[in-house]
């Protein structure tokens, strides 16, 4: 029997950025598996030798989880700058502070030009709370995504604004049917960090 060969696509062409259209991705709703998502199609983009940046809004810069791990293996740059993930915030002020100093990195890192995809985990939360503003950010993503057509951008977090549903070009909501915390049981290990 003869050796079958592994079937390899010819999409990483010279002319890859001129003929693809970047995506605005979002990842939204109550249940459990947004950033997870979202790490899936990073581990997928490195595979196939695109430049990957993850930046996480509200995981604390202190902590390191699994994906920390993995993705820097994979050579995906990985940026945490939360003080801690929050649904009662403490101190307003501070929270407001940490999403404008995470949000200018996130403009850097999109103006660059150096990446493929870019993902702003937790994005979605800080715009639902109002750490920051919808229109400059949208505007910001627009005008980004006009200079560099072949940029893909994921956010995630819960209760996506009506606006971000708009201008996104792909919008998934994920339902929680059923959740182990309800049980008693908590936060594991290599399933939720």
């Amino acid at each position: 029997m003869p050796e079958q060969k592994e079937k390899r696509y010819k999409w990483r062409r010279k002319d890859y950025r001129e003929n693809t259209k970047g995506l605005l991705i979002v990842n939204t709703g109550d249940g459990k598996g947004k950033t997870t998502a979202a790490i899936g199609v990073l581990v997928r983009a490195a595979g196939r030798g695109m430049d990957c940046c993850m930046i996480q809004f509200m995981k604390s810069k202190t902590d390191r989880y699994g994906e920390h791990e993995s993705l820097e293996k994979l050579g995906i740059e990985v940026h945490t700058m939360g003080a801690g993930f929050t649904w009662d915030t403490k101190d307003k002020e501070v929270d407001i502070q940490t999403s404008e100093e995470t949000w200018e990195l996130c403009v850097e890192k999109m103006r660059s030009d150096k990446y493929d995809l870019i993902v702003f985990d937790e994005l979605v939360y800080v715009l639902d709370y109002k750490f920051l503003d919808i229109g400059s950010v949208l505007a910001e993503i627009a005008a980004v995504r006009e200079k560099q057509p072949h940029l893909h951008i994921i956010a995630t977090g819960r209760n996506a604004p009506p606006e971000l549903i708009e201008a996104a070009d792909l919008v998934t909501e994920m339902k929680e049917i059923k959740h182990p915390f309800h049980a008693g049981i908590y936060a594991q290990q290599g399933i939720e960090f």
